[in-house]
């Protein structure tokens, strides 16, 4: 048997994500079970979106970032990268890449997202709401980034399309910009 100073990183970080995913899956799949698909969506949204300030937090406090937001492209840029490793494990068959100035994409291996494939299983894939691009934008939101994506992610796009990719165009203030303060 290992110890835990045999354990790589980077298998702990598998696992956790692996012990994390199948938590969510049976969480999700016990509220469909339970409340339906659109509860499920429902709920799943809502738990999200309340995990992601934490998520992000802990993530910020882990690497020293003390912003409230992030303030930059490369800023971004630099969390995502640590992020990625530490929440977007190979088994989800996903990746984060910045292509270009202002511009994060995305993509999904395809038929191996690993939520579609699950959803799926529960014969739930053609009401699915994507937790998983959702996840993403309430990082954004928690880093207080402006952004806009392209597609507009609701339903599984690997679903809908047989792909699962696109681009999120990220706002920031630009260099130089003046903070005004509200006056009255």
């Amino acid at each position: 048997m290992k110890s835990l100073a045999d354990i790589s990183k980077e298998e702990i970080i598998e696992l956790e994500n692996s012990c994390w995913m199948t938590h969510d899956g049976m969480w999700f799949f016990v509220c469909l079970s339970n409340f339906g698909i659109e509860q499920a969506n429902k709920l799943n949204k809502a738990a999200i979106k309340g995990l992601a300030p934490f998520e992000v937090g802990r993530t910020k406090k882990a690497i020293g970032l003390t912003k409230d937001k992030v303030e930059s492209f490369q800023e971004l840029k630099d969390y995502f990268a640590i992020a990625q490793k530490l929440f977007i494990p190979d088994f989800m068959n996903g990746t984060v890449f910045f292509p270009r100035e202002n511009i994060m994409s995305w993509e999904f291996a395809p038929g191996r997202c690993f939520a579609y494939k699950g959803i799926k299983r529960l014969g739930a894939i053609d009401q699915y709401e994507c937790g998983v691009m959702y996840r993403i934008e309430c990082w954004l939101e928690s880093l207080g980034v402006k952004y806009k994506m392209k597609p507009q992610v609701e339903k599984c796009l690997m679903h809908l399309t047989g792909k699962c990719s696109g681009e999120i165009e990220l706002f920031f203030p630009w260099p130089g910009a003046v903070r005004y303060k509200r006056l009255f």
